[in-house]
């Protein structure tokens, strides 16, 4: 059985994308939550973490005693491991692409990122319009998401980036997420793209996870003191 530990769910960004992946493809594994207290090197999180893997971050998938970390990582094994599961799409140059806007996402956004951090219980549509107002940043980045979802959309048809779920899909479930609640405006195609994320079985049984966590990280909450 493979293990898949992750972070709060209601913040984890990370965390979400290989276990909507493997949920949504039916890839049977073990959660393992490690809550978020601190991310400094004496918090508990840390030194649970550490114990498992040399960067003591989430998401961590073990199977057979191999630890697997960093989420594109995670993602070549799970298709390496199983090849029929759909991980990635099936015709070549569409894997490629899959691979690509994967990458893009894993190492760029930061001005989204940043200024719009994941909370999936909280609404905050005055604190995205604020933050589109003045962060030219994030409004770059929103402008390469709708660009990149909408070539997707339109060269497959729908319903998902590449027709079928994907990895690519899971890998930017988390930024439906962020558009979502900070209510940051894109076109209707794509909030309906959106809407078909959120859709999702797994991704429904993620969100009503995190919503009933009632947790407080303030670490997470830069605009609020309390949940």
């Amino acid at each position: 059985m493979l293990q898949l530990y992750i972070g709060n769910k209601n913040y984890s960004s990370w965390s979400m994308r290989p276990w909507v992946a493997m949920r949504q493809l039916g890839i049977a594994f073990e959660e393992v939550m490690v809550r978020f207290d601190s991310f400094a090197p004496n918090s508990q999180f840390k030194q649970t973490m550490r114990a498992l893997s040399p960067t003591g971050n989430v998401p961590l998938l073990v199977h057979d005693g191999l630890a697997v970390w960093d989420t594109l990582a995670i993602a070549e094994y799970l298709a390496e491991t199983f090849p029929h599961a759909g991980v990635w799409p099936r015709a070549v140059a569409d894997r490629a692409r899959a691979r690509s806007l994967c990458a893009e996402m894993h190492s760029g956004f930061t001005a989204l990122r940043s200024h719009c951090p994941m909370n999936i219980e909280a609404h905050l549509p005055e604190v995205g319009a604020k933050v589109w107002a003045e962060q030219a940043g994030v409004r770059a980045d929103v402008a390469r998401i709708v660009e990149m979802w909408s070539t997707q959309l339109q060269t497959h048809g729908g319903p998902m980036l590449f027709g079928a779920f994907s990895m690519a899909d899971a890998f930017f479930a988390p930024v439906c997420m962020r558009l979502h609640t900070y209510d940051l405006p894109v076109p209707p195609a794509i909030r309906a793209y959106m809407d078909r994320v959120r859709a999702l079985p797994a991704v429904q049984e993620w969100i009503h996870a995190a919503l009933a966590e009632h947790d407080f990280v303030p670490e997470d909450e830069p605009y609020r003191t309390q949940r």
